[in-house]
């Protein structure tokens, strides 16, 4: 082994211990030469439990083939993003990401390097979500559980678009087909899938909702899939979520998060409604409808590469663009109303409306947050407000803020009188509502717009970024 000089060893070894993974260095004789203070807490051990002493010593469920240490040592070659479970010193269960690498000095090895994420805690996480959803899934057979908590009756709205939107999706909800539903954050998104999952011939099946963005790649795909025993070391048989949701409906949200490899396997499930587990090599067969929502719109994630071409057209079978609340100015006051009644109800007070300002106010602001903004500036003022009407005075400060410096002016949040800022929401509003009508194709946005197709592609890739 290469000798190091003090200060070199002492600079390697000051950097190695200020980076926030788990970092595990052994030599070519499985002999623990570095272990950071991270790793040791991931692996529930204390720094001199493993430093200086074998690998096997220190994790004696490890062995010469299950140890991604000592596989990279003997084949000298990297192992990416492996899922490693293994016991350790204290008998107690830990799920790591691994990435390692091999140490050579020229063309000799002479150790390796092993980066470790913790994702024990994670995937216990994941694990309960799974044996919920699996009790979940259960009950819905003896109809002791509701599947879902909102109809489409619950989407309060009195702009005529919507409600013929509303009636539409009530229809085509007793199809199987998969349905893309994508608006900005707060538009009431799982709502609107929820409404059509209760309006189906699966209403007595379960419904599984999954937000792609909120588990790590790495566990995603067990998540969705399942795994099948040996897999990896310690992975048991277990169903995933389209298992679980057999017969009934699979929502994911934010699908242009989930990664490109991923949305392969999950077009094939939608292509012949067969699942394989990780690490299996059975086909499952799965009833599920697959309804998918975003919070960009589906050409912006294709001119991004976060969406499959061949997973969107899929999808696009029945397409739902929900209005953001700008949009639907008459719905502003009506569900101002509603909130309040509600809100009464919650609250045991009697508060009769909103002042004629601050109804001014509330018409004129661009709702960035949509209907949940709305709601959750009226929940707060309805707590903080002492007299019979809503005032100015109670607005959340941020809001306070604007209100003061409108003096009735259009509101919004930022450069409210810029030209070009105001100029490219109303062109990028324009070439969103071309690309609805079209249904994402180009060439007939483009000649709805006016313009050449190089040129919209180039306002695209413009605006949308």
């Amino acid at each position: 082994m290469v000798q190091l000089t003090a200060l070199t060893q002492e600079v390697l070894t000051a950097i190695l211990k200020s980076i926030d993974e788990g970092i595990h260095v052994v030599n070519t004789e499985g002999k623990t030469i570095f272990y950071n203070e991270v790793a040791a807490k991931h692996d529930g051990m204390d720094v001199r439990e493993v430093q200086g002493k074998h690998l096997i010593d220190a994790f004696p469920s490890l062995s010469e083939e299950s140890s991604t240490l000592l596989m990279v040592i003997r084949t000298g070659k990297p192992i990416y993003n492996q899922t490693q479970v293994y016991l350790n010193l204290h008998g107690t269960r830990i799920d790591t990401i691994n990435t390692t690498l091999p140490i050579f000095l020229g063309e000799e090895i002479i150790g390796a390097v092993e980066i470790a994420k913790d994702y024990s805690r994670m995937k216990l996480l994941s694990e309960r979500l799974l044996d919920l959803q699996k009790g979940v899934n259960k009950s819905s057979k003896k109809k002791v559980l509701k599947q879902v908590s909102y109809t489409l009756s619950d989407l309060k709205t009195v702009n005529p678009a919507f409600i013929s939107m509303k009636n539409e999706a009530r229809k085509l909800a007793k199809s199987d087909s998969p349905i893309l539903v994508y608006g900005e954050s707060g538009t009431g998104k799982e709502l609107f899938v929820q409404g059509i999952h209760h309006e189906s011939l699966r209403s007595d099946g379960a419904f599984i909702a999954q937000n792609c963005a909120a588990i790590p790649e790495t566990l995603l795909e067990s998540i969705l899939f399942g795994t099948a025993k040996g897999s990896y070391t310690g992975a048991v048989d277990r169903k995933g979520l389209f298992e679980l949701a057999d017969g009934g409906t699979l929502f994911l949200d934010e699908l242009h998060t989930m990664p490109i490899e991923l949305q392969a396997k999950l077009l094939r499930v939608l292509e012949d409604g067969m699942v394989r587990r990780v690490g299996g090599s059975q086909n499952i067969s799965v009833d599920v409808r697959v309804i998918a929502a975003m919070n960009v719109h589906p050409t912006m994630a294709l001119q991004d590469q976060k969406l499959r071409n061949d997973l969107f057209y899929r999808l696009n079978v029945f397409t739902f663009s929900l209005f953001p609340l700008r949009e639907r100015i008459e719905d502003i006051l009506y569900l101002t109303d509603y909130f309040i009644y509600e809100f009464n109800r919650k609250l045991k007070k009697s508060i009769k409306g909103v002042e004629k300002k601050l109804e001014l106010f509330f018409m004129d602001y661009q709702w960035p947050g949509n209907v949940r903004e709305l709601k959750h500036t009226i929940e707060y003022m309805m707590n903080v407000c002492e007299e019979e009407w809503l005032t100015l005075e109670e607005l959340p400060i941020m809001l306070r803020q604007l209100s003061s410096s409108s003096q009735g002016k259009r509101v919004h949040p930022i450069e409210s009188l810029s030209l070009r800022k105001n100029l490219e929401d109303v062109e990028k509003r324009l070439i969103m509502n071309a690309l609805d009508l079209s249904k994402g194709n180009i060439n007939k946005a483009a000649k709805l717009l006016e313009i050449p197709r190089q040129t919209l592609q180039y306002k695209l890739k413009k605006t949308l970024d």
